[in-house]
């Protein structure tokens, strides 16, 4: 939790609610940390955490990496369409997000299309795979964030999100 709470400047409620199962807690801070290491840059980690977080209903997850967002200095735009699940302004970044979104639509049986679009916009098929791998890791965190109401952290309050039907 040391890593979680550098990260944030403290730990936030919902690590600490996943906490009462340390096996799940490991789980995930070992899979976030091979994600971190990935070959996505970190802007391209976070849209994949925002994308995943917007559809999974993590009002949590999404405030959390609003302010990650913030940090790494994006514009509003970006981050606004990532909350609000539209369209992103970079094609590069809209092509990651689709992808996102296509991977949990399909279940990993990806379209040969959407695989090529995915590449063309300069991703990799290894990157293919690190997509499915931070899917995984934040499909974990907000399924758990949801099941045990993990309450927004006041830190977070300007930040806060509430979903709505796509």
């Amino acid at each position: 939790m040391a890593a979680t709470a550098k990260k944030f400047g403290r730990v936030p409620s919902a690590v600490a609610r996943l906490a009462t199962s340390p096996e799940l807690l490991n789980g995930f801070l070992k899979l976030n940390a091979i994600f971190e290491s990935t070959t996505l840059p970190a802007l391209d980690r976070e849209v994949l955490i925002m994308t995943v977080a917007a559809r999974n209903g993590c009002h949590l997850c999404v405030a959390m990496h609003t302010a990650t967002l913030h940090g790494l200095s994006v514009s509003p735009e970006l981050v606004s369409a990532l909350r609000s699940q539209s369209a992103l302004p970079s094609p590069r970044l809209e092509a990651l997000r689709r992808f996102v979104v296509t991977v949990l639509d399909t279940t990993g049986d990806v379209p040969p299309s959407e695989l090529v679009a995915f590449t063309e916009a300069g991703y990799t098929n290894r990157n293919a795979l690190e997509v499915v791998l931070g899917i995984g890791t934040y499909t974990l965190s907000t399924f758990a964030n949801r099941l045990t109401g993990a309450p927004l952290d006041e830190a977070f309050a300007p930040h806060e999100w509430h979903a709505t039907a796509v």
